[in-house]
């Protein structure tokens, strides 16, 4: 099975912050976000922390969809990233 690379970037004035991760280490880069916001030494703040994550949940949940419909699997809801409950 073939890792996909995935690329978040945030401009903010003269400074770039780019992230690189693979699908397997969203965690790792939701860290690495908490520690730029804490760093008083940066701009990077926890909005941005926060905004950044809600992009990378976003990718997950379309990247699940795209696996669920490839599987067959017809109970993922796309727009709302998430199965439907068992009764």
């Amino acid at each position: 099975m073939q890792r996909g690379m995935n690329v978040l970037a945030l401009v903010k004035d003269s400074e770039r912050y780019v992230f690189l991760y693979d699908d397997e280490s969203p965690g790792e880069l939701l860290q690495q976000l908490g520690q730029f916001a804490s760093d008083e030494e940066l701009s990077f703040t926890w909005y941005d922390a926060a905004v950044l994550s809600q992009k990378v949940q976003r990718l997950r949940q379309r990247t699940a969809a795209e696996l669920a419909d490839e599987a067959g699997d017809s109970g993922f809801d796309s727009e709302s990233g998430r199965y439907p409950r068992a009764a």
